[in-house]
């Protein structure tokens, strides 16, 4: 029984967050945690598994709603709703569906430890959450990967990187990014601006520190004119001037913020449109974006992707992806519009 407690014992919504969310998945309306926890304890006990049904509930549920479901399947079917899926699941389709078992947090969490466990560092996974979330959603996290792994995130990603990108990645943990305020202050926009500029482009070598502060303790919408105010001092954008700069993965980090200040959603359709380039889909990636962003913003990323590729997201998922895992997708991704 430790799974259930383990991942649902600890409610995490995104309360507090002052970011606008435009989820594909919303709470199911004539909720009842009774019929479903019964109906998913059916589709497990069929002959081959029925993993449609499985995918029908547990894609059109919110996290809230699909604990309920699963302390309800304990209490009539006396065991645990994650191990029975776990046991009657596999591949893609249980990477997603357990994934949903988890609060949008917790989910992000245990991304970033699988990320830094073992030999090696996945350092795109680690790049990709720790840059592009809010404030409020990194002192979440911070709280729930100590509830999960009993470590300190700030100490686990300080043993697993190192230099400048060490010092970038633990300023964004410290999660002392400035609140948006109603107040435009021009004359600190000019001087941000040209901090930036000074440190980097206006000058030989770069002043990283200066990049570090600004970026990681500045509110969005400050740094939304700082980088439209930079252009006034540099030949280059804000993201041409990081790619001069700086390189490898602290160059990828300062894009994915840059990316994410001007446009989250944008950013996170690139990185789909990435998951299915070529042949196949890359779904690890893929898995990572569509349950991470269900219940945030994954609505406004759809319209993001359908009018940067001039093709719906769902109609990419249906060329690059089969099978359960096709339907899982798509249902959480919700209708085209």
């Amino acid at each position: 029984m430790a799974m259930v407690s383990e991942f649902l014992g600890q409610l995490t919504l995104n309360a507090g967050s002052h970011e606008p969310h435009f989820p594909t998945v919303v709470p199911a309306l004539n909720f009842d945690p009774n019929q479903d926890a019964a109906r998913i304890e059916t589709a497990i006990k069929t002959k081959g598994v029925d993993e449609q049904t499985i995918i029908n509930i547990l894609t059109k549920r919110t996290y809230s709603q699909r604990r309920e479901i699963a302390f309800s399947y304990e209490k009539t079917a006396k065991k645990d709703m994650i191990s029975a899926l776990k046991g009657a699941l596999s591949g893609s389709l249980e990477s997603v569906i357990l994934g949903l078992m988890k609060s949008t947090t917790q989910y992000d969490a245990s991304e970033i430890r699988g990320s830094i466990k073992g030999l090696g560092t996945d350092e795109e996974t680690l790049i990709e959450i720790l840059c592009s979330r809010s404030n409020t959603e990194l002192m979440e996290i911070k709280k729930v990967y100590v509830e999960l792994f009993k470590k300190e995130l700030d100490k686990d990603v300080a043993g697993d990187t190192s230099g400048n990108f060490a010092k970038l990645l633990l300023a964004l943990v410290q999660a002392k990014r400035a609140e948006a305020s109603s107040v435009v202050d021009f004359e600190k926009i000019d001087q941000d601006a040209r901090a930036l500029y000074q440190a980097g482009v206006g000058v030989k070598g770069t002043d990283v520190p200066t990049w570090i502060s600004i970026m990681s303790e500045r509110s969005v919408p400050h740094l939304q004119k700082v980088f439209q105010r930079y252009k006034s001092y540099s030949p280059y954008d804000m993201q041409e001037s990081i790619t001069k700069e700086v390189k490898g993965d602290l160059q990828k980090s300062f894009l994915v913020i840059v990316q994410c200040i001007e446009n989250k959603q944008l950013y996170f359709a690139k990185r789909l449109n990435e998951a299915m380039k070529g042949k196949g889909a890359k779904e690890k990636l893929l898995t990572r974006i569509i349950v991470s962003r269900c219940e945030v913003d994954l609505k406004k990323i759809c319209s993001e992707y359908k009018s940067h590729f001039g093709q719906s997201l769902q109609k990419a998922i249906t060329e690059h992806t089969k099978g359960d895992y096709q339907k899982v997708l798509l249902s959480l991704c919700g209708p085209e519009e």
